[in-house]
């Protein structure tokens, strides 16, 4: 059951809506609730154990600066530990990876810009634990292969850390729950380093959905198209081929959130709506395979591998107001880049990566348009610029890597400890967006059936609150 009272969205933003706002996804909490479709798969959820309470809403604790411990130090976690380093109140107390000499090489190169030279860790799978024994550590990135996530998030947050983990947090249903309940039972924030959320065309079509101009919001679709055949056969780029050799142990959808995640605020998912039951499918997996015959030499040790996990891979989700998202993965096929990024309801429709403007995305919303006729959205993002952008989008520019999202996410993250606010990302909004990893698997397996969602939230996604469409507010200043 619930565990507080619904609040209309209206009331939560303090009546700032435009008058089109009634219309905003997710505008009234007494909209019909559909409700789950029966699923072939249920779920279960377990209760909370004594002592044991919801996160939701928790603020942070100020933080005069935010004091940073970095676990894995590859291509990822490498580059953010700088961006880390360059955000106003935060410093790299302590870096660690399983290989020791990134470590030294990661503290040499902050101590060349000026910063101060972090405590090192490594040489050995266990080397983070000595790490987050420090008490000068307040907020742990990890940005290791995803089989560690789990393990390494849980011991940040029983160490009295906050955590923000690359995609996903946990490859498992049941790690997906334990960090919620670890999360629950420590009071410490656990959250998806999903930097895409903060992407400027998704925060824009956050504020347009929100504020009504797609009418009655029905149906959105994200995905992770992105073609990393050469870098999955790459001996450098990752670390032992842990990401190709996924593709050999699954099949599953194993990284939709990009796509996915924005959708999802978009429909205030957890936050008046929640995700109810999945299906998926796959294709054949030909892809890398065939990469392999053209371009990878007979001696490569890729040569011993089958893959097995198609290279699309769709997940259809419905949510509990009767909504539909579509949510695809695939790494392995030969295509221009791309999230898809696209929301539609009862008034019109963006997509993105599909227009010829310089945002990239296009638009078609009523009365504005007609004619059958794309527009460009560049106007329009303009009017609906996210004020985290407005504000920061030229340090994001400098500072950060895919697009500035990398900067924007960091320094919200900063921002959201130092000034002692809500995460705009909780461990309920992790979990959901991650649980399509595991239940794609289950569908599968099931020949597409569906999978019912687990509501992470044990009753409590039926409360509008703030997320991602966050109010204004400052950095404090740094002594």
């Amino acid at each position: 059951m619930p565990e507080n009272p619904a609040v209309s969205r209206r009331l939560l933003l303090g009546g700032a809506l435009a008058t089109t706002g009634a219309l905003a996804a997710g505008a009234s909490a007494t909209a019909t609730a559909a409700g789950p479709p029966t699923a072939v798969v249920p779920s279960v959820s377990p209760r909370r154990r004594p002592g044991q309470r919801s996160i939701a809403g928790v603020p942070f604790a100020a933080y005069r600066t935010v004091r940073v411990g970095v676990i894995g130090l590859g291509n990822r976690g490498g580059g953010m530990t700088e961006g880390w380093a360059v955000v106003p109140g935060c410093t790299v107390t302590a870096v660690c990876d399983i290989r020791a000499d990134r470590a030294k090489r990661t503290a040499d190169r902050l101590v060349a810009q000026g910063k101060p030279r972090p405590a090192e860790y490594g040489g050995s799978d266990t080397s983070f634990e000595q790490m987050l024994k420090r008490d000068d550590i307040d907020l742990v990135y990890i940005a290791t292969p995803w089989e560690f996530h789990h393990r390494q998030g849980r011991a940040a947050l029983l160490a009295g850390k906050h955590a923000i983990v690359e995609l996903p947090i946990a490859t498992k249903l049941d790690e997906l729950w334990d960090l919620v309940d670890t999360s629950e039972r420590t009071g410490r924030h656990l959250m998806l380093a999903e930097n895409c959320s903060y992407g400027r065309n998704e925060l824009a079509m956050l504020k347009m959905a929100h504020e009504g101009l797609f009418g009655d919001v029905t149906n959105g679709h994200g995905g992770y198209l992105h073609d990393l055949r050469a870098l999955l056969f790459s001996d450098t780029y990752y670390t032992d081929a842990w990401r190709r050799l996924w593709h050999t142990r699954s099949t599953a959808s194993f990284y939709p959130m990009h796509g996915l995640a924005p959708v999802a605020a978009a429909m205030d998912i957890n936050r008046g709506d929640r995700m109810t039951v999945l299906r998926a499918t796959a294709t054949e997996p030909k892809g890398l395979a065939d990469y392999r015959e053209r371009f990878v030499p007979k001696s490569h040790p890729s040569w011993k591998e089958t893959y097995v996990n198609g290279d699309l891979v769709t997940c259809l989700i419905d949510t509990a107001k009767g909504r539909i998202i579509r949510a695809e993965h695939d790494v392995s096929s030969p295509r221009p880049y791309s999230r898809i990024n696209s929301i539609a309801g009862s008034r019109g429709i963006f997509e993105d990566y599909a227009g010829t403007s310089t945002t990239g995305g296009r638009i078609y919303v009523e009365p504005d348009h007609g004619g059958h006729a794309w527009r460009d959205f560049d106007s329009y993002r303009k009017e609906f610029d996210h004020w985290l952008w407005k504000k920061i989008g030229d340090d994001a520019a400098n500072n950060g890597g895919h697009g500035g999202m990398d900067y924007v996410l960091q320094w919200r993250t900063v921002q959201l400890m130092r000034a002692g606010l809500v995460p705009d990302i909780d461990v309920y909004d992790s979990a959901a967006w991650c649980s399509p990893v595991p239940l794609s698997v289950t569908s599968l397996a099931a020949g597409g059936r569906p999978v019912e969602i687990p509501d992470f939230t044990r009753g409590s996604w039926v409360n509008l609150r703030m997320g991602l469409d966050s109010r204004e507010t400052e950095m404090p200043p740094v002594a």
